[in-house]
């Protein structure tokens, strides 16, 4: 039996994620901030094996009181999965906005660095554990223009991953990362259509990725057959070389 635990995921990619890998007994603890409506639906799916919780990344103090409870409330996890993001913004590197990029950080790589602190040594002592992370394709090559800052903040999640990867490959812990191709899903939310149809018209395949392109590809990372796969950052683009 494994225990999930999830951030980010209200997410599109979290919620069929989590469907993807449950099995009865599993416990997944799965946190959001302000759009906890799909855990709780699908808390009540999986006879209570999800436990939603709404907390704040970008603040210490809840970052603190979301670990203590995990300590207190759960077993140590088996899987760590890290989804969230801010919203991506096209804009010039001029308008480069500093304060959203310090939330970000938070948000993206200082939750992840917080969280990891907290359950790896515990994972490590159990010689067991699987850590995934959610990267972009931009990361692969050169990045396209107009996404400074979400490239940035990419870029150090990869090396908190790949470095993690390394400290912990002797103890039985993978740590991975997928980077997909533009996915259409609610994160897009910002991005002009134009910049999207531009997407999939550049793609080998003629798309933008799916979420179920790329939950499969997670599952995998996630599993027992992965066992000799750390520090990976597995491109689902369709082709697509940046």
């Amino acid at each position: 039996m494994a225990t999930y635990l999830i951030t980010g995921a209200s997410s599109d990619v979290g919620t069929a994620l989590i469907r993807r890998v449950y099995k009865p007994g599993d416990t997944i603890i799965a946190q959001g901030s302000g759009d906890i409506e799909k855990l709780r639906a699908l808390a009540e799916e999986t006879n209570g094996a999800v436990h939603p919780y709404d907390v704040d990344l970008t603040s210490t103090e809840a970052m603190d009181a979301f670990v203590a409870e995990i300590r207190e409330k759960f077993d140590t996890p088996t899987h760590f999965v890290h989804l969230p993001a801010l919203r991506m913004v096209n804009t010039k590197f001029k308008n480069f906005d500093e304060e959203r990029f310090l939330l970000d950080m938070n948000v993206q790589v200082l939750s992840a660095l917080h969280i990891c602190k907290a359950i790896l040594p515990a994972m490590a002592k159990a010689k067991t554990g699987r850590v995934l992370f959610m990267l972009t394709s931009y990361i692969i090559g050169l990045p396209p223009k107009n996404a400074t800052a979400y490239i940035v903040a990419k870029n150090a999640l990869r090396g908190l991953a790949q470095s993690l990867a390394t400290e912990y490959a002797a103890s039985g812990i993978t740590v991975n990362c997928v980077a997909p191709y533009m996915m259409e899903t609610k994160f897009l939310s910002d991005t002009p259509n134009l910049i999207v149809e531009a997407s999939a018209a550049a793609n080998p395949m003629k798309r933008n990725a799916q979420v179920t392109d790329v939950v499969p590809a997670m599952a995998f990372l996630l599993s027992e057959e992965a066992g000799f796969i750390t520090g990976a950052v597995l491109p689902i683009t369709g082709g697509a070389a940046y």
